[in-house]
Order: structure tokens, then C-alpha cells, then sequence
């Protein structure tokens, strides 16, 4: 039984880790709008198309290569510094530093031999086949720069993380401008791998303050050690192909329903909610996902880290939500145009489902972190059919809202079918703070939505202003009495005076 101020101290990690890369996030979306609107203009449309081409043929052979190694190894160095073991850890970051060269080698060496088929599927001619001989590089830099990161990620060495993150997206903007200003289209590939260079110079330099020696183990070992790394790794993939797969099906739908407009608009609302929202799940997950595979083998610790991280999570997420609601036409005029705002129900409807996702997402992570890769791989099936059909149905029935809604019931329903799966399987509850809180912080959502779309303007305004306004309130509170907020933000401030 932990002592109140060993939960305080929890409550109070989760938090600031959250802030941290949260912090990190909005930096590097900042930094990544600034360098889109430089490549627009150095690049125009022609250049930025082929930019976007050369990186997405290249990551789609590199979901393939890279077994999942950068989300599944998290999982094994986490338990192992959990156990406290140095030879363990010592043999699981070795293990890990083989096979990202393993990995990254076998990619790079499927790019070259496939350089021209590849430049003829995606370009429909043989021009750009030496291209991608070079940039074949990539992928080796990027597996390594991964392995660096899942270091710092697995040891908890979170700080560095940020900073690593934070210094690569700035030195790569600083780097990427004035190349493509002096050299224009013939600038991208030099440039695509100075970023990956770069990207692991940064990660190296402060992975390697991380004392592990390196354990002496002969290729059989590494094997052995290394099986359940790579399955479940490779699970990790298959959900990735997955959803991706369900994306694309349904945006080829949408087209030959809709046309390109209403690609356009729901491709508008889906980076709205998923990235802009979603990054709080981002946020999250690195500094959760280690905690949760750290003790993966106790189902009574599990539940206290889920319901913890559920707790700080919930009183993030709402407000935000709220202020979505409240919000969200001036949202998409600020990020897009006016031409864009017939995409505010989509945003709207998938606020409620925002709340299910984060349950669902806090539930499910027991799996990867467990290890259970059928398991994993049965539930994000299930998640993505369900998904696309009904998604399909509800642009039948209603359009962009239909969409929405369908978005809120997929994760409803997920959230029910995880939930069950967890109780039966390691005895999972949420806590009873948890439960209090969610529900609460749901019916405000709940609540903003409804005002908005029920009552006239403009006193839906106030009333939805009023429903946030508590919401921010309560999630105060709740964090003020779980982690003391006030007092960091007075020791901050005051630190920063002195």
C-alpha cells in the first residue's frame, strides 16, 4: 500500500512528464508549420510533392524493415530497468543496438535493389532509381537514431528525450531552409539525409551519457533475447498497416462519394482532432508506456499506473475538448481558411470520442506492455473493421457529422470491448477517482456539445463558455490536490526570479 506521499510524488511525475512533452509537441508542430510554409514557397507545389513522395515510399518500407523495434523495445529495456538488474539491462540495450543495424542494413538494402521499382511506381519512370540508391541511407540513420531514442525512452531519461527531440527539429529547420533556398528541388535528397544525420548525431549525444556497458553475447543470444522483442514488434506493424489500410479505404471512398472537397474537409478535421488534439496522447505515452511495461508482470501495479495516468489525463484532455467545442470555428480559420469550416461538425461530433479514445487507449496499452501480441493483434482488427464500416454507414447516413458520430461510437464500443478483455484477463478496474472524475469531465463535454448544437446563438456561446470555464476549474483542482500544481508553478517562477 502506497503512503499518500508516494502517490502525491506519482501523481506529480505524470504530470510534469506530460507538460514536458507536451511542451515538446506544440514546439515541434510550431516548428513544423514554420518549415511548410518556407518549403511552399522555396519548393512550390512540384517539390513539396516530391518531397512528400521520397518520404512516404521510404517510410512504408521502413514499417516493414524496422519489425516495430522503436515501439516494442521500449517495452523490454522498460522491465528491465525496472528490475534493477545491470547485466539485464546491459544485455537488453545490447540486443536492442544489434538489431536496429540488422534492421536498418536489411531496409537500406531493400531500397537500393529496389530503387527502380520503386521510382516507377512512384514516379512512372526510371529517373529518380539513383535517388533512391542514395537515399536508401535513410533508413539505417533513421533505425539507429530509433535505437538511440528507445534508450533514453526505456531508462526514463526523459529530459534528455525532450531535449533531443526539441534541439533535432530546430537544427533540422535551420539546416533545411537555406539549402532548399540555394539548391531548390535538387536541394531535397541531400537535405532528407542531413535531417536523419543530424537526427542521430543529437539522439547519440545524449544517449551516450547513459552508462550500459555492453554485454558480450554471441549471435544465439541475441537471438533468444531478442525473439519477443521483434514479435511483439512486429504486431506493433501489423496495427500500424492496419490502420493505415483503413485510412486509405476510407478516404477512396469518401473520394468517389464525396470528391475531393470532402477529402479535403475531413482530412481537415482528422489533423484537428488527431494530431493538434491527439498530441496529449503523444504527450502521454512516453513517459506511460515505459512506467506500464516497468512492472507489466503485476496487475495490481498496472492498475494503479492506469487509473493515475488516467486521472492527470482526463483533467488535461477535457478543457481542452471543451475549448474545442466553444472554439472551433475560429479553430479552423486560424489553422486553414473560411473555405474549410463546413468540417466543424466532423470536429465537434469526435470531441466525446476523444474521451473514449483516451479510456481505451489507457486500457489497451496493458497489452503491448504485457507483451500479448495475438492479443494486440485481434483487438486493433476488430478496432479498424468496425471503424471503416461503420464510418462508411455514417457518411451514408449524414455526411462529415455522420463521420463524427460513427468516430465517438467506434471508440465507445472499443473501450467497452478492451475493458472486458482487461477485467477478465488481469482482473482490471479503474479506480473509483478515476471513474468520478471521467464521468464528470465527460458530461461537461457532453454537455458543450450539446449547447452548441441545440441552442441559438449567441447564447449557446456563453453557456458553452460557462461549461468550459468549470471544466477548467475542476481539472484545477484536481490537480492542484493530486500534484500541487500551484506550489511547482510559485517554485518555478520563483526560481526563475532568483
Amino acid at each position: 500500500m502506497s503512503s499518500p506521499e508516494e502517490t502525491r510524488s506519482s501523481y506529480k511525475s505524470i504530470f510534469k512528464a506530460t507538460t514536458l512533452f507536451g511542451g515538446v509537441q506544440v514546439y515541434q508542430i510550431l516548428i513544423n508549420v514554420i518549415r511548410s510554409k518556407f518549403l511552399a514557397v522555396l519548393l512550390g507545389t512540384a517539390g513539396m510533392g516530391i518531397q512528400g513522395l521520397y518520404q512516404s515510399t521510404l517510410q512504408f518500407i521502413q514499417s516493414i524493415s524496422s519489425l516495430g523495434l522503436s515501439g516494442s523495445a521500449v517495452r523490454d529495456v522498460s522491465e528491465a530497468n525496472g528490475t534493477g538488474n545491470t547485466e539485464k539491462i546491459s544485455r537488453t540495450v545490447t540486443t536492442l543496438r544489434r538489431l536496429v543495424w540488422i534492421t536498418g542494413l536489411l531496409g537500406m538494402i531493400a531500397v537500393m535493389a529496389l530503387s527502380p521499382v520503386l521510382s516507377k511506381l512512384t514516379f512512372g519512370n526510371y529517373d529518380y532509381t539513383v535517388p533512391f540508391i542514395i537515399l536508401s541511407s535513410i533508413l539505417l540513420l533513421d533505425q539507429l537514431s530509433s535505437g538511440q531514442r528507445v534508450v533514453l525512452q526505456g531508462l526514463r531519461r526523459l529530459k534528455d528525450l525532450a531535449r533531443a527531440s526539441a534541439i533535432g527539429a530546430t537544427v533540422g529547420l535551420i539546416v533545411t531552409v537555406p539549402i532548399y533556398y540555394a539548391f531548390g528541388i535538387k536541394g531535397i535528397v541531400p537535405t532528407l539525409i542531413l535531417n536523419s544525420a543530424i537526427t542521430l548525431a543529437i539522439t547519440w549525444l545524449f544517449s551516450r551519457k547513459v552508462s550500459v556497458p555492453k554485454a558480450d553475447m554471441s549471435a544465439r543470444e541475441t537471438w533468444q533475447d531478442g525473439k519477443l522483442m521483434i514479435r511483439m514488434g512486429v504486431a506493433m506493424s501489423v496495427s500500424g498497416i492496419l490502420a493505415t489500410g483503413a485510412a486509405y479505404v476510407l478516404r477512396s471512398y469518401i473520394m468517389h462519394n464525396g470528391g475531393t472537397t470532402a477529402v479535403g474537409l475531413f482530412q481537415a478535421g482528422f489533423v484537428i482532432i488527431n494530431t493538434y488534439v491527439g498530441m496529449v496522447f503523444s504527450a502521454m505515452g512516453t513517459d506511460y508506456y515505459p512506467r506500464l511495461a516497468a512492472v507489466n508482470k503485476d496487475n495490481g501495479e498496472c492498475r494503479k499506473i492506469v487509473s493515475q495516468q488516467g486521472e492527470i489525463a482526463t483533467h488535461i484532455l477535457a478543457p481542452l475538448l471543451c475549448g474545442c467545442v466553444l472554439l472551433m470555428p475560429m479553430i479552423i480559420k486560424i489553422l486553414y481558411s473560411n473555405q474549410f469550416l463546413e468540417a466543424s461538425p466532423f470536429v465537434l461530433w469526435c470531441c466525446p470520442g476523444m474521451m473514449f479514445k483516451l479510456a481505451s487507449w489507457l486500457i489497451a496499452f496493458q497489452f503491448v506492455a504485457k507483451a500479448e501480441s495475438r492479443l494486440f493483434i485481434f483487438t486493433e482488427l476488430a478496432a479498424n473493421l468496425f471503424y471503416l464500416l461503420l464510418s462508411i454507414l455514417g457518411y451514408r447516413l449524414g455526411g462529415l457529422t455522420g463521420l463524427g458520430i460513427a468516430f465517438t461510437v467506434d471508440y465507445f464500443v472499443y473501450t467497452i470491448l478492451v475493458y472486458i478483455i482487461a477485467a477478465k484477463r488481469y482482473g482490471f478496474v479503474f479506480s473509483r477517482e478515476f471513474n468520478l472524475s471521467f464521468s464528470f469531465q465527460l458530461l461537461l463535454v457532453g454537455g458543450a456539445l450539446s449547447i452548441i448544437l441545440l441552442l441559438p446563438a449567441p447564447v449557446k456561446y456563453w453557456v458553452c463558455a460557462l461549461a468550459t470555464v468549470i471544466s477548467c476549474a475542476y481539472a484545477l483542482y484536481m490537480l492542484e490536490r493530486k500534484t500541487g500544481i500551484l506550489g511547482m508553478i510559485k517554485a518555478r517562477i520563483q526560481h526563475d526570479k532568483d
